[in-house]
């Protein structure tokens, strides 16, 4: 069964030929409201990307994701493995809002907020414009021979783009290994530290053959939200829309003629001028209707107002709208559906905003040492052994640390001192003795509460399991 001329756009995607090879995108240049707007929003999340890793609260770094050593600062708050539970919570908290955002106000985010989008069409894409030209002027200088002209812009370009990619790459190794381990590296030179600059070096190459080549391919190809579209979209959802009853009406679109009276002819608003093409990133038409290429990047809608203006037409031809909007004019809703997933949010956030209010500064961890059984002392006292971790999640040290038995009569001894310090975000452990009288427990395995003190004030308790004989005098 042939696929209807209409339809025929969906068999393929504009960033592949017929032949299956790469069909170089050739965008125009954005003019416009929205494209200013963008640019405002672009520039204020590049300064936030660029300078978290920099940024210090209470000593801690912004945002910090440092796998290998299981470090996590988030919005200069702590975390570590043991609140692997919070982070948990908030990666849920994410995906929840991504896809409320989404059923609400379509891909939004990808052409607003996503760093792909951003550093291509902010950055790149712009230096692109500034030292090639624009659309008409790029496409002629990929055709032309390989001159002096063609060498010069195209290194210039190439070698802009790598320094570009390169300060990324810094950046971007910023959040994993941290600012202050980053900037030691760089002071101490690349030689002290082979095995970073090899993987700066990885890192850069990948951010330069996404910027330099892979592209809007990113978008289309390997990004899975592009998929969520599918099936978080409805007819209610706000997305870049083309209003096709207003643009073809009776007789579809046409050329603009200025000697015709067009509205006596039922002939559409649109002009044909394919500028709403041109100007795509994806080079997509967005008068095919919402498809899955589309970033609701708004460039479209830009080019089309000053198109609608250029004729005198009204503008709005191209807008942010729903299909119910368009066929119905109804207005946008907060629907049952939206609202279901606004209240599992706010109950996420209710309980991730308890938990982390909840969380104490240090968190303590005394388990038995594996093997060992209990130890019969003089005077009936039952001796067991154990490992500590005590994890200081704050950016002061914490003084005078020791522990207490709160559920018992008896005494801990440590193996090092019984009173210690406990260095900011650090970790310190070792091996205690619990020692109870046999008079007091009440069975073979016992549960003892210890407490943490820091000085007299006590800052976390913990439990752990205490083996005694079965029977006692």
């Amino acid at each position: 069964m042939e696929t209807p001329e209409d339809e025929v756009f969906r068999d393929s995607i504009a960033t592949i030929d017929k032949e299956g090879k790469r069909a170089w995108i050739y965008p125009k240049k954005p003019v416009g409201k929205f494209y200013e707007y963008r640019k405002v929003v672009s520039y204020v999340l590049l300064a936030l990307l660029l300078a978290s890793p920099f940024i210090k609260i209470n000593g801690n770094q912004f945002i910090l994701i440092n796998v290998l050593e299981r470090r996590f600062n988030i919005f200069g708050f702590p975390f570590w493995p043991q609140d692997f539970h919070l982070v948990v919570i908030m990666m849920i908290i994410g995906i929840v809002f991504v896809i409320l955002f989404t059923v609400a106000f379509g891909r939004l985010f990808c052409g607003w907020v996503c760093p792909q989008t951003i550093f291509l069409e902010m950055v790149f894409r712009r230096i692109e414009f500034w030292i090639e030209g624009d659309r008409g002027k790029q496409i002629r200088l990929d055709k032309q021979e390989w001159n002096a002209e063609k060498i010069r812009k195209r290194v210039i370009k190439w070698i802009v783009f790598f320094v570009i990619s390169f300060i990324i790459a810094n950046v971007f190794l910023a959040y994993l290994i941290g600012s202050d381990e980053l900037i030691q590296n760089v002071t101490e030179g690349p030689a002290a530290h082979l095995s970073t600059f090899i993987s700066l070096l990885i890192f850069t190459g990948v951010f330069y053959f996404i910027f330099a080549w892979f592209r809007e391919q990113v978008c289309i190809i390997a990004c899975p939200y592009g998929r969520l579209q599918g099936v978080l979209l409805d007819t209610k959802s706000i997305v870049v829309a083309y209003d096709h009853k207003r643009g073809e009406k009776e007789a579809g679109r046409a050329k603009f003629n200025k000697k015709e009276d067009r509205p006596t002819t039922g002939k559409g608003d649109c002009i044909d001028c394919f500028q709403c093409v041109h100007v795509c990133p994806t080079g997509i038409d967005i008068r095919n209707g919402t498809q899955l290429e589309c970033v609701n990047c708004t460039a479209c809608i830009d080019a089309c107002d000053h198109m609608m203006e250029s004729v005198n037409l009204p503008k709005g031809l191209i807008r942010y709208a729903s299909e119910e909007n368009i066929e119905n004019k109804t207005k946008f809703a907060f629907t049952a559906r939206m609202k279901g997933y606004a209240a599992v949010l706010v109950i996420l956030l209710g309980i991730f905003s308890g938990m982390l209010f909840l969380r104490n500064d240090l968190e303590a961890r005394v388990l038995r040492l594996p093997g060992q059984l209990y130890e019969h002392k003089d005077n009936n006292i039952i001796s067991n052994v154990y490992t500590y971790k005590l994890v200081n999640k704050t950016s002061k040290d914490i003084e005078d640390v020791h522990l207490e038995i709160l559920s018992h009569s008896g005494e801990i001894k440590m193996v090092k001192s019984n009173r210690f310090s406990v260095e900011k975000l650090g970790i310190e452990g070792g091996t205690l003795f619990i020692e109870i009288n046999a008079a007091d427990l009440t069975g073979d395995k016992d549960k003892v509460k210890i407490g943490v003190f820091s000085g007299d004030e006590l800052i976390e308790t913990t439990q752990t399991s205490f083996l005694g004989p079965r029977s006692f005098n």
